[in-house]
């Protein structure tokens, strides 16, 4: 019980007997409920924790050794010009292949062919397009419409690549065709 005494607060000592029971009690239970929940809800810890994840080191096979193992006049020799137009159908949401045409969201293509890369005045490249100082030449562009992102690292283009070697030929004659002055085929 508590009592008013002198305007001070008095409890005797059943009343903190009573308290400390509680404190107690409520921590037997805490730590109680602890242990008998991990006895119910037990789980075998494994040995090694996590998953493995086997790593597979792709070889860094530069551009030259890529040029290398293809032989472009056997590619080219599997390029048809009406599948490149059918193919080009891809290409042509973002890129125009009109002579005169405009640049969209890519830039035109009429002449792309041996010109040199990044040479749109008019069109704004990618650092990495601007400084490349090559030309599309048949490897050049091969290797380009492969993956575009490895072929030239940190080019806008998003576009996934061309992995038939049929379509990326067909491709390449078809862009070659659209030209002032098409180049003979290798």
């Amino acid at each position: 019980m508590l009592y008013v005494q002198n305007n001070i607060f008095k409890m005797d000592s059943f009343e903190i007997n009573k308290i400390i029971a509680a404190i107690i009690l409520v921590v037997v239970i805490i730590v109680g409920l602890d242990k008998i929940s991990e006895t119910i809800f037990f789980v075998k810890k494994p040995e090694k924790p996590g998953y493995e994840v086997e790593v597979v080191t792709a070889s860094a096979t530069s551009k030259s050794s890529v040029t290398e193992i293809v032989d472009i006049s056997k590619l080219m020799a599997m390029g048809d010009l009406e599948h490149g137009k059918k193919v080009f159908k891809k290409c042509a949401a973002c890129h125009s292949i009109n002579k005169g045409g405009n640049n969209k969201i890519g830039p035109k293509l009429w002449n792309v062919m041996f010109r040199p890369v990044g040479a749109v005045s008019d069109y704004k490249y990618s650092k990495a397009l601007a400084n490349y100082k090559k030309e599309w030449s048949w490897e050049e562009m091969n290797g380009f419409l492969i993956k575009p992102s490895k072929w030239i690292a940190n080019n806008k283009m998003g576009f996934a690549g061309l992995k038939s070697e049929k379509d990326r030929a067909s491709i390449m004659i078809y862009l070659n065709q659209n030209s002032d002055s098409p180049k003979a085929l290798p």
